[in-house]
């Protein structure tokens, strides 16, 4: 474990900032790639999400006012550099939400960085069905095991309303997933895929 006011001193010293930054980007690279990956998909928008993520950090390092953990400060600047990129990718011409959400998934079929099955890419059309706040409040707290406070810090928002997100969020997926045709969507594939 680190003593991360110790760690902080060593990033914003000009002498070791460059030794503490590798030991950064060793301990965190790995959380923030699969926390940026269930925001935006697919690989390699996540590895360029990333890496926008650390320079950011390492620019802002010396204005780091410590009012939060480290931890919490980089998943809030990947949550705005995850929202920035999906922001950009809106501006793309699509006619519907269902064609965002179909072509998410396609994207995510075609990724060979993906490794689940079909249930999981049923579940991740029912999570792109969701509203975008209710979608990343459930990935923080359910996939990054995160407590609504660091939610709420690192989005923003009220920890109140963060909390009635992810339980909508909740309600949401156990109604889709033990609903009738979802359970036939399911049937499908395995049978198709026999």
């Amino acid at each position: 474990m680190i003593n991360e006011q110790e760690f902080i001193r060593e990033l914003t010293n000009k002498r070791k900032q460059d030794k503490a930054f590798t030991k950064l980007l060793d301990l965190y690279q790995e959380r923030l790639y699969w926390h940026i990956r269930k925001i935006v998909g697919t690989h390699e928008n996540a590895n360029d999400v990333l890496q926008n993520t650390f320079i950011r950090v390492y620019r802002s390092l010396g204005n780091f006012k410590q009012q939060s953990s480290l931890h919490t400060w980089m998943y809030r600047i990947a949550y705005n550099e995850s929202i920035r990129f999906l922001e950009s990718q809106k501006k793309r011409a699509y006619p519907s939400m269902n064609e965002v959400n179909d072509q998410y998934i396609e994207d995510l079929k075609a990724d060979v960085f993906f490794d689940g099955d079909q249930a999981q890419l049923l579940l991740q059309r029912v999570l792109q069905e969701l509203p975008e706040r209710q979608r990343i409040v459930f990935q923080m707290k359910y996939f990054d095991d995160l407590k609504f406070k660091e939610v709420a810090s690192i989005t923003n928002i009220h920890e109140s309303t963060v909390k009635t997100s992810y339980y909508a969020a909740v309600k949401y997926i156990e109604n889709h997933i033990t609903s009738v045709d979802f359970r036939q969507k399911i049937n499908e594939l395995l049978v198709n895929n026999e």
